[in-house]
């Protein structure tokens, strides 16, 4: 008489097909993720840049020139004593850092200026990700 034998637990085989296709979407979402994350970075820098031009035109409003490159962001936070008739509170809270833990760069004279976020490579230039968001382009 021949008993009937119940298999219980899964194959190698089968456990092995599962790991790999957990794998497989642990990847696929990991990267959708990373780039969201490097999207939003560059949307928030897009932004700053944006807020601090604007804090720059609100400082030349009230006196007249743009800081120099010398005086930098830091004029538009405390501008008290370098800039008649500047708001005494200043433009800015704090001079901002990048989302990538960089600080924003500044180039102004009387006329004219630029800001911008060296990006993801903190350097000047760059590609994709690392391509500079610059005041001039927003």
């Amino acid at each position: 008489m021949r008993r009937l034998q119940l298999q219980l637990g899964f194959t190698l085989l089968e456990i092995m097909v599962v790991v790999f296709i957990l794998g497989l979407l642990a990847t696929l979402v990991t990267a959708k993720i990373m780039d969201s994350a490097a999207k939003a970075k560059r949307t928030k820098a897009a932004a700053d840049v944006k807020t601090i031009a604007e804090s720059v035109h609100m400082f030349k409003l009230d006196t007249g020139f743009y800081p120099s490159t010398a005086d930098g962001l830091q004029l538009l936070v405390a501008p008290a004593g370098k800039a008649p008739n500047a708001n005494p509170g200043g433009y800015l809270a704090k001079v901002p850092i990048d989302p990538w833990g960089n600080p924003y760069v500044y180039f102004g004279d009387a006329t004219t200026f630029i800001v911008k976020s060296h990006a993801a490579d903190g350097r000047e230039g760059g590609e994709g990700d690392a391509t500079d968001i610059v005041s001039e382009d927003l």
